[in-house]
């Protein structure tokens, strides 16, 4: 068992590094900083934050979400190694967070949001890569804004591409998509040599090939611009000088403290979006340690700073990959990362000639998982106040971006729960008797302002010549707003001819 546990780890950690490794390569290129420094937050986030997080399955690295604040940030301090410095302190700030069980807060965002940032994430992922597969490369790796870094949009580009096709990654592309989907079926499952090779690993193999063969054909060459572009780097002292490091000079400037609270924040909300999300993923229902995540993210952040790299959070894409390629342990998100250490040091002009579509087909089907047609009909099944927050969600992280779209998908669900509340939390009824309508109205414990819309939707249908008893009994605090909304129906209920009865409760 022990044996094929390992094997279901290395298989998912190579799965795992071929996501990430375009992933941390194009966040670092929209940032742009130093290609390596994509590579060494992706190395720190699967090793040491993993040695801290209690998740099984959540894969750290470098995050889109962040790409926008990376670039202010910088351009505001003045320089990479001070925005560095900035990601150290912002680590020890979410160290403080975790101790300070800030964590719980993830526990609050409702589910139909959780599972509309999963779909979002799913169709921003596949609209993205679609432009790669067909050749179009302008818009790096990495980049999940709506508004992207060559200034065009997720739509426009899809039409921008089609002047820009390159017939050779379209065909890599299709043989890429037809390979994962032949790895899915049960035959290549069940085989025991089959089943020993990810087909994502196959993809990269084939991908390979077909670019030495079309290098031969001038109509299907692909050229460098549509290849994976590793940095070349011969030994670990080569990386260490193709790294930069922290400058701390700027640590008494206001603005510095600012852009430390805000990655910290920001940082925290994406990892713990995508912890919770991670859990409703996870086959065996584990729940994560929110508080003792965000320690392990501070840890993380701590070390990249001081390496040269990007911040982190824990990542959506990475730990679905992770999950839905059979992951056993933790150990695959540490050989994920070796497999980044190993590809940088030892393999650059191998992995240089895997093509772009090679890649994009493994991210489309990664997508096409988390935002499948069972998901929605699920959903829609489910009602009206689950739906409408998970399509808002979805909607708005197309238009925007992650973290404006569950803002607002949070804000719609809220909406739903209070007026569910609202309902519940008032016991009426009436009667017709003798020739009169009796009406008799509990108040709950706690009178607010939320309730006030209700109170004046039921004292309008009171019907003239009636009698209505108003329960106080249990309340225990009234709002001056609700409070005003009784008092003048009282006040007004003798022009109708109602009678109001009122039940104080016993002192």
């Amino acid at each position: 068992m022990f044996k094929k546990n390992v094997l279901a780890d290395l298989k998912s950690g190579i799965v795992v590094f071929l996501v990430a490794l375009p992933l941390c390569l194009g966040i670092a290129l929209a940032c742009k900083v130093p290609l390596v420094s994509g590579i060494i937050a992706g190395v720190v986030g699967g090793i040491v934050v993993t040695v801290f997080s209690t998740s099984k399955y959540s894969v750290s690295g470098p995050a889109a979400g962040l790409t926008a604040i990376i670039i202010s940030s910088i351009a505001a301090l003045g320089s990479f190694e001070l925005f560095l410095a900035a990601v150290v302190f912002a680590g020890i700030l979410q160290i403080l967070l975790g101790v300070m069980k800030a964590g719980g807060v993830g526990n609050y965002i409702p589910n139909a949001v959780i599972k509309g940032m999963l779909a979002g994430i799913g169709i921003i992922l596949i609209i993205k890569q679609i432009p790669h597969l067909f050749g179009y490369d302008k818009d790096p790796e990495g980049d999940m804004e709506f508004i992207q870094m060559d200034g065009e949009n997720s739509f426009t580009e899809l039409v921008h591409m089609i002047n820009f096709i390159t017939p050779g990654s379209i065909i890599i592309g299709l043989v890429s998509i037809a390979v994962i989907i032949i790895g899915g079926k049960a035959f290549y499952k069940n085989d025991k040599i089959l089943s020993l090779i990810p087909a994502p690993l196959l993809v990269v193999i084939f991908g390979i090939l077909l670019t030495i063969i079309f290098n031969n054909y001038e109509f299907l060459k692909i050229d460098s611009q549509h290849l994976v572009n590793i940095p070349s780097i011969t030994s670990l002292s080569d990386l260490k000088s193709s790294s930069m490091f922290p400058n701390f000079s700027s640590i008494n400037q206001g603005k510095f403290w600012v852009i430390v609270i805000t990655i910290a924040a920001v940082a925290s909300i994406e990892t713990l979006l995508s912890i919770e999300a991670v859990d409703k993923l996870d086959p065996e229902k584990n729940k994560t340690n929110s508080n003792k995540e965000l320690i392990a993210q501070g840890i993380g952040n701590i070390t990249s700073g001081l390496f040269g790299g990007l911040p982190l959070t824990s990542v959506i894409v990475r730990s679905s990959a992770n999950i839905n390629s059979g992951a056993k342990s933790k150990l695959s998100i540490i050989i994920h990362s070796v497999l980044l250490l190993v590809s940088v040091l030892l393999l650059p002009t191998v992995l240089n000639l895997v093509p772009n579509a090679s890649l994009a087909a493994i991210l489309i089907l990664t997508g096409y998982k988390l935002t499948n047609a069972s998901v929605f009909k699920k959903i829609i099944n489910a009602g009206r106040e689950q739906y409408l927050p998970f399509f808002i969600t979805i909607v708005v992280m197309l238009s925007t971006d992650l973290l404006k779209g569950v803002a607002v998908g949070i804000m719609v669900a809220i909406v739903f729960i209070i007026k569910d509340n609202i309902k519940a939390s008032f016991d009426s009824t009436n009667e017709f008797i003798n020739g009169k309508m009796y009406y008799i109205v509990k108040l709950p414990q706690h009178l607010t302002f939320f309730n006030k819309g209700f109170l004046i939707n039921y004292f309008n249908k009171v019907q003239t010549n009636s009698t209505i008893t108003i329960d106080y009994t249990i309340n225990k605090r009234i709002n001056s707003d609700a409070k005003d909304v009784i008092e003048d129906f009282i006040q007004i209920s003798y022009k109708k001819n109602i009678t109001v009865e009122l039940i104080k409760p016993h002192n």
